[in-house]
């Protein structure tokens, strides 16, 4: 049998919950994704619970808090201990993610499900890995490689491939097929045949109908509209994910008009949040990373727009119109809800929804259809403790510390008792006796004195004598003091408690102001009350989730052709959709678990390692193709000396084979690579390349069906057989490689 793989969901099918899900390889455990709502229900950690001692790994995927939200209240409360894998952005802008839903909840309630020690515990060990990067696990997981590729829709954003004997496992969720202003596509398309595919059916029944050029158009308009006679923007957004799309959309748009608004991204890490994402250019689209390379212009130097921390600068800021991009995206915590509140009765204003909100928000009632026209909002706020409830804290608060230091004095008195009961003579009075130091040559040598004190007996429990001397005497070579330069390097985790006290920085470090909130110990309390708000602006929602559409989700599954299909994260109606059509169109092995129900997809095939011998490669012809290099081989298996299965030479001549091209043609690719020869070439209907005036070049599935079929692609040129039909065709075989 091949590598044993089991998939169980610990959250996040047949609904919209966050995503987390359990994924062992050969007895090794993977949690692949912890993430939260904005609701923080703990129930939906329960099947976490069961099995967090149980994880070998972790991998998260995308920086928001449906991927990462759990992470600190499961390594504190749940047992998990194990190492956690992330790219760069992904571990700096999540743990920001979550800086500020703490920060968020910590002014409106007393939170404690996590403190912001628990978060820098939960982050400060995570082991970044670059895009494509091969990590060979050690240990229990030996022989497992794990890399992460680009996902799209955030910064950083990945798809995990997990590979054990030659068979890959790829997880895959949240992606863009899309190339977006400052985020490249995704890589999945570039993944064959691999074992097991782990993807969502979020938006299996939603199609996009509208070009992005249409659609940034159509939201440019809607803001400048309500600008325009007065009214001001809300955008409720995440802390550090889609909204850098929708900032750079902004920017460019305000560069572009002139415009005069003012444009502010408030939340209370947004400093810090642009900081890093400067730093991250290599991360983003060719297009941001060429201009950086060329112009030295970094795309997130953001003229137009403002950062702020606290909602009391945008209060002070000049009265007028103003585009406000706040967190929390669902509204349940954050400025945005504040804002929501102030702003809601004003009918010139605008509230422009630019995701889904989650189930069970205020975001998500304001999006049903039709909106409400009233709402009830339970407004939070913490106050500094005054008066006599003050006097009154201070006063519990000296009695706990009287109570603290009588009870660290009993401790210490117990200790000095039990020391002194240990020896004999410690009831004896100490006599010393200043006339009989002596001159003693010790081991240090001549000029040393040591003391000797008759009548002195040290207690069992002391470790010299009075007034012990070391010598520190250091090593030298050459070149000076001999040093060991461990001591003097500086690690992250320091590094990062340092920045909350010296301001922000390049390196993404925490602004004073968020620094000093932070740190703030002054004794508070919260106040809540009920309104009853109406909701006169205008409401809007448009698609700027970044994730691809049903049509690309099928296209890209189908091109992948995994051999076993498990599907994750949607509704009901939206997974029973995409598993029959995958079923019926892709993959005979599609499976759809339940919460905490474990799925069996161990591949059938069989895994054997064998070695090649030496007098079988002497005679291999190699040929490079892009970053490999491939050959034929006929050999027969035999065994090694060591009883190891190895490839031997055929003994006699081989049988002749079928002819086999290998390589992966792009119709795309090749359209630009016949013009470069000169060839007259145009997309015709259908997807076919017309090429010339009579050849015609389609890409086909194994059936003769257009479009993605599952098994290996065909490619099928038609026309009369002429010069150009023969010049088009070894044009094409020179695309890959005959064996």
């Amino acid at each position: 049998m091949g590598t044993s793989v089991q998939v169980t969901p610990l959250c996040g099918v047949y609904n919209e919950n966050p995503l987390s899900y359990l994924v062992s390889i050969d007895g090794f455990n993977f949690l692949i994704d912890c993430g939260w709502n904005d609701l923080f229900d703990t129930s939906l950690l329960e099947p976490l619970s069961r099995v967090a001692s149980t994880i070998d790994a972790v991998l998260l995927s995308h920086p928001d808090t449906l991927h990462i939200g759990a992470l600190p209240y499961a390594m504190k409360q749940l047992g998990l201990s194990a190492p956690v894998y992330a790219t760069e952005p992904v571990h700096r802008l999540g743990l920001l993610t979550m800086y500020d839903q703490f920060l968020s909840r910590k002014q409106v309630s007393d939170f404690d499900l996590f403190t912001l020690d628990d978060i820098d515990s939960a982050f400060q060990n995570v082991i970044r890995l670059t895009y494509s990067q091969n990590y060979h696990l050690s240990g229990k997981g030996e022989g497992i490689v794990i890399a992460p590729h680009v996902a799209g829709h955030m910064l950083g954003g990945s798809i995990w491939r997990i590979t054990k004997d030659g068979e890959d496992v790829i997880y895959a969720v949240d992606y863009n097929h899309r190339k977006e202003r400052h985020l490249n596509g995704t890589v999945l398309q570039s993944f064959v045949r691999p074992a097991v595919l782990i993807t969502d059916a979020y938006h299996a029944l939603y199609t996009n109908q509208t070009a992005r050029q249409q659609r940034d158009k159509e939201f440019l308009d809607t803001i400048s509209k309500h600008l325009e006679v007065g009214g001001n923007v809300l955008l409720p957004v995440d802390t550090a994910g889609r909204v850098l799309e929708l900032l750079l959309i902004l920017e460019q748009h305000w560069s572009q008009r002139g415009f005069s608004f003012p444009i502010y991204f408030l939340t209370y890490v947004s400093s810090s949040t642009i900081d890093y994402v400067k730093s991250f250019l290599e991360w983003m689209s060719d297009s941001i990373s060429k201009s950086f390379e060329t112009s030295r212009d970094n795309a997130f130097l953001l003229r137009h727009v403002t950062l702020l921390i606290n909602k009391t600068d945008l209060d002070n800021a000049p009265p007028g119109p103003k585009v406000v991009l706040a967190s929390m995206a669902s509204l349940e915590a954050g400025f945005a809800r504040e804002i929501f509140v102030e702003w809601a009765n004003d009918p010139r204003n605008l509230v422009l929804f630019t995701e889904t909100g989650q189930f069970g928000t205020l975001a998500r009632m304001l999006q049903s259809a039709p909106p409400p026209k009233f709402v009830k909002v339970t407004m939070s706020k913490r106050v500094p403790l005054a008066g006599e409830e003050l006097i009154a804290y201070e006063e519990e608060q000296n009695r706990l510390k009287r109570e603290e230091a009588l009870r660290a004095s009993l401790v210490k008195e117990e200790e000095t008792k039990a020391s002194h009961g240990s020896d004999d003579n410690s009831s004896e009075p100490m006599i010393i006796d200043t006339k009989t130091t002596h001159d003693v040559v010790g081991s240090h040598g001549p000029a040393y004195k040591d003391i000797l004190i008759d009548g002195f007996v040290p207690p069992s429990s002391s470790v010299a004598p009075m007034f012990p001397y070391y010598d520190n005497t250091s090593e030298w070579d050459d070149f000076g003091e001999i040093i060991n330069p461990d001591d003097y390097v500086i690690k992250d985790e320091d590094m990062d408690r340092g920045a909350m006290h010296n301001g922000g920085d390049v390196d993404g470090r925490l602004d004073e102001a968020t620094a000093s909130l932070m740190l703030d110990t002054r004794p508070s309390k919260v106040m809540s009350n009920e309104l009853i708000v109406t909701v006169s602006c205008s409401l809007v929602k448009m698609d700027y989730e970044g994730r691809s559409d049903g049509r690309s989700i099928k296209s890209m599954i189908a091109h992948v052709s995994p051999l076993k299909l498990v599907l994750v994260h949607a509704i009901a109606e939206a997974t029973e959709h995409l598993k029959q059509h995958c079923l019926n169109n892709i993959c005979p092995h599609v499976y759809a678990p339940q919460i905490e129900e474990t799925v069996d997809v161990t591949s059938d095939l069989c895994a054997y390692k064998v070695q090649l011998s030496e007098k079988l490669m002497s005679n291999v012809i190699f040929k490079k193709l892009g970053d490999s290099e491939v050959a034929w081989v006929d050999s027969e298996v035999g065994k090694t000396e060591r009883d190891m299965r190895s490839l031997l030479p055929m003994p006699g001549a081989a049988s002749p084979h079928k002819p086999v091209l290998v390589g992966d043609l792009k119709i795309a690719d090749f359209k630009q690579f016949l013009s470069s020869k000169g060839v007259q070439v145009e997309f015709a209907g259908g997807g076919a390349l017309r090429c010339g005036e009579y050849v015609t070049l389609r890409k086909v599935g194994p059936t003769g069906q257009k479009g993605g079929a599952s098994g290996p692609q065909q490619i099928l040129i038609e026309g009369p057989l002429c010069e150009d039909y023969y010049k088009i065709r070894d044009y094409l075989y020179s695309q890959f490689y005959l064996l």
